[in-house]
């Protein structure tokens, strides 16, 4: 398999996390967007969306965007599952994700960032303001579903992580570096915590792969 990924990419960590998790090894290509490679027509025969992460099966069968990417993950390779074995556990586990990955996140993303700079004219703090407004609001929502839940458990349904799991660390991720704190959300903080500290999830942050520019990467 063939992994298309930046070090920045929320999405591309998501990914990241699920081949770490089963175990899957992958040939990683870096396309860095913030050199537009992600536009240049290599990267666009892949991805015609011109969007991260893309991963290319050894058939040569090319899949994108990645909620799709971990179902397919979690179908062909079912250990360990990343979505629970009930049709009510797997509903909630599949909404507790998209609210992040269709809701919150895509108002995050850079041709987002770039529309607000470049044909609104938007200020850096007003561009500041609309980050945190959305990224406070996904907190709130995944707290209220979460606290009190009786499916809550270690993470965010049951003692396993999860789909659900792996597109909310990347949420807080982006929180954290907006230097969010994140006390009013102790659920989402516990959850959080517990799936970094997972050497699956640790390993797939964006400060620890190759192409993280050395000045940001974590330092061993």
């Amino acid at each position: 398999m063939k992994f298309f990924s930046f070090w920045r990419s929320l999405a591309s960590f998501r990914v990241r996390i699920a081949l770490n998790l089963k175990r899957l090894p992958a040939e990683v290509v870096y396309v860095d967007i913030d050199a537009d490679a992600h536009r240049a027509d290599a990267y666009r025969e892949v991805n015609p969306q011109m969007a991260l992460p893309a991963l290319v099966l050894d058939d040569g069968t090319t899949l994108f965007q990645s909620l799709a990417i971990l179902e397919y993950l979690d179908e062909t390779h079912p250990a360990p599952p990343l979505l629970p074995s009930d049709p009510r556990g797997r509903a909630r586990v599949r909404a507790l994700a998209l609210m992040i990955a269709c809701e919150g996140h895509p108002l995050l993303v850079p041709r987002v960032r770039r529309y607000l700079d470049h044909e609104l004219n938007l200020r850096d703090t007003q561009q500041a303001a609309w980050r945190r407004h959305w990224t406070v609001e996904t907190l709130a929502a995944l707290e209220a579903h979460l606290a009190d839940h009786k499916d809550t458990g270690r993470f965010c349904h049951g003692d396993t992580p999860s789909l659900a799991d792996i597109c909310m660390v990347g949420h807080v991720t982006v929180a954290v570096t907006q230097q969010i704190d994140l006390a009013p959300w102790p659920t989402v903080k516990r959850i959080f915590e517990a799936a970094m500290a997972l050497p699956e999830f640790a390993t797939a942050h964006p400060l620890r792969q190759p192409d993280t520019p050395e000045a940001m990467r974590v330092k061993k």
